[in-house]
């Protein structure tokens, strides 16, 4: 146990410092925007063959039983130079991370930022309420861009890419403790491929797919003993990552347990049939309640505030969080059959687990893992019909990292079975050698293509020092350092303590200014009470005089904007604000309302135009 936190704390550090290297180096040269030019794809995948082949080597040592601590810094320097390679090289040439700020990547940076902006565990928008998003990842990124003296928005791109690249090499760590050590490198190879190639986009989520296949392993290990002894390490370790999975996602909380879940029904169904008693299931269920307590207890340190705020009984809303479903989430993802390269490893890995299901704990494992992304997906088709969903699309990447993951297994042991039939050729086995590379090099080089659509968003997209990636003409966010010019001038206190009523909200993922009212009521906290709040504000616009909007900002039920961010038209000044309108797709309906120019004129109001925005401050 001692060696492996050891170990794992070394290969943190060892991936740290080759991924930021990694992106400083990438940072000096003056290079062409990816969307307009081949040359980053050409070096991303130099970048990729070299790194693939760092790795090679560290598995040819262990093989060889040579150099055992060089094979080992290798394969954490050769992992965490892929990640590094493959997302920071295609976004070399902009500050922004993949997808930019457009969408749900918006809110993320505004998180970061926030926790950028103070340690304390508060909302990414609203003031005065605790946060209902799991702020783990956010924290521990926004510790870090405090440390480095960076922005959270500037520190987006460069700390997902860190975390990403430190997760792979923290699951290979991992897998050195259950499989050899070349099946480890190998398998923690394929699953960071797979993962960046469809997770990626959304980092904390890729960092707990990473951990996930060799987590099932040992999640099974603790769950599945034929005696009543050993196997402690396993459930701690188990409880822990459950509780990292719920200081990070809360979708994947739930889906990891509800997997360790079955594994303890499905541990205890053998354990009776073994023992012929009823009490044979009693192991498996003190292990589960022991695994439950440690991941509660790690889950309180980021959930503590907002649970303490709804046993006070504060007003919330139900949530729309699961009101979302794309046509992906409305059938069952079958990658096996898809006639491409990941259909075929994805084919392989089904028939490995269908094989070796009933003899193999990894296969056990793992497969228990798929069919419980298979019943998750039904289980959210079933809730729709109760006005819900369990956002099972979500899940489509770690299907294909478990298929992944199971197909290097398969791989390797078909590969046995044909050089056993062909006489233990020599030739046989390095052709299958030659072609699995292969194989690996021509998908991952298809990453910056398969991420081209985010990408070129991350290029196109304005970032917080007013400028386009692509060296375009910049949008309107290239205004917001004179908004924010103007609000700190205007109102003289930190942007912490300033709440700013607007519907451009990409203003707030750039400064740590709260917001009355958040871009949709799906990442809303339901302690704000969205809905509640979109109807003060549409009576706000509906008032004719100063009076009476000053009298309605003093008697709302929360903290009233000290500032309105709104845009001008010849009926006065605009918000566009939402409203959850699930199960239709899209699920958010776009709507605008205008406030009367004179309920502005007065002099408890200050007014500036700034660029295509209007700035109005109240005056204390």
């Amino acid at each position: 146990m001692t060696r492996t936190l050891v170990s794992a704390v070394a290969a943190v550090v060892v991936a740290a410092a080759v991924s930021a290297c990694g992106l400083v180096v990438f940072g000096v040269v003056s290079w062409p925007a990816f969307s307009s030019s081949n040359v980053l794809r050409a070096v991303t995948t130099v970048g990729q063959v070299l790194t693939l082949a760092v790795i090679a080597v560290s598995v040819w040592l262990v093989r060889r039983r040579r150099a055992a601590r060089t094979a080992t810094l290798l394969s954490w320097a050769g992992l965490s130079g892929f990640v590094t390679v493959s997302l920071g090289l295609p976004l070399a040439a902009t500050k922004l991370y993949l997808h930019g700020v457009s969408v749900d990547q918006e809110f993320r940076t505004q998180y970061l930022t926030r926790l950028t902006d103070s340690a304390a565990l508060r909302d990414m928008n609203y003031a005065d309420i605790p946060p209902f998003y799991p702020a783990g990842w956010f924290w521990l990124g926004g510790r870090a861009a405090d440390l480095l003296g960076l922005d959270g928005w500037e520190a987006f791109k460069p700390y997902s890419i860190c975390s990403l690249a430190v997760a792979a090499v923290l699951a290979l760590v991992l897998w050195t403790q259950l499989v050899r050590r070349d099946l480890a490198i190998v398998a923690a190879t394929v699953t960071a491929v797979v993962t960046v190639t469809f997770a990626s986009p959304e980092p904390y989520s890729a960092v707990v797919i990473l951990l996930t296949p060799p987590a099932l392993v040992l999640a099974w290990g603790a769950l599945h003993r034929r005696g009543h002894r050993g196997g402690w390490a396993a459930v701690v370790g188990t409880g822990l990552f459950l509780g990292l999975a719920a200081t990070f996602y809360t979708l994947f909380l739930g889906w990891t347990a509800f997997t360790v879940v079955l594994m303890a029904l499905v541990a205890a169904a053998f354990a009776i049939r073994r023992d012929g008693t009823w009490r044979a299931a009693l192991a498996p269920a003190v292990r589960l309640v022991v695994i439950a307590v440690i991941s509660g207890l790690v889950a309180l340190i980021v959930w503590t505030p907002y649970l303490l705020a709804a046993l006070r009984g504060e007003p919330a809303d139900s949530g729309t969080a699961m009101h979302y479903l794309p046509a992906s989430g409305a059938g069952v993802p079958l990658p096996m059959i898809d006639f491409s390269l990941t259909g075929a490893m994805c084919l392989l890995g089904t028939v490995w687990l269908v094989v070796r299901a009933t003899t193999s704990r990894r296969a056990a494992a793992l497969g228990i893992g798929v069919l419980a992304v298979y019943a998750w997906y039904l289980l959210s088709m079933t809730a729709t019909a109760a006005g819900s969903t369990l956002l099972a699309f979500r899940l489509e990447p770690m299907l294909v990292a478990l298929l992944g993951v199971a197909a290097v297994f398969g791989f390797v042991e078909f590969s046995h079975w044909i050089v056993l039939a062909t006489s233990d050729n020599s030739r046989v086995r390095v052709a299958l050698v030659v072609v699995a590379s292969l194989c690996l090099v021509s998908f991952a080089q298809n990453i910056p293509q398969f991420l081209a659509g985010d990408i070129a968003v991350a290029y196109s997209d304005t970032d917080g020092d007013g400028e386009r990636g692509d060296r375009k003409p910049p949008g309107a966010a290239s205004y917001y350092p004179d908004v924010d010019a103007a609000l700190t001038e205007q109102l003289g206190r930190p942007r912490d303590e300033i709440v700013v009523l607007t519907t451009d909200t990409t203003f707030l993922s750039y400064y740590p200014y709260f917001g009355f009212q958040a871009l949709t009521s799906h990442y809303a906290n339901p302690l704000a009470q969205f809905r509640e709040r979109a109807e003060v504000i549409e009576q706000w616009t509906e008032l004719d005089s100063p009076d009476a909007l000053v009298a309605a900002l003093d008697d709302a039920p929360w903290r009233a904007p000290d500032a309105f961010v709104l845009r001008e038209d010849a009926d006065g000044y605009t918000l566009r604000l939402t409203e959850d309108v699930y199960p239709n797709d899209p699920n958010v309906r776009r709507y605008t309302v205008t406030f009367p120019k004179e309920v502005f004129d007065d002099p408890r109001f200050t007014v500036s135009d700034t660029g295509p925005f209007v700035v109005v401050t109240r005056n204390s």
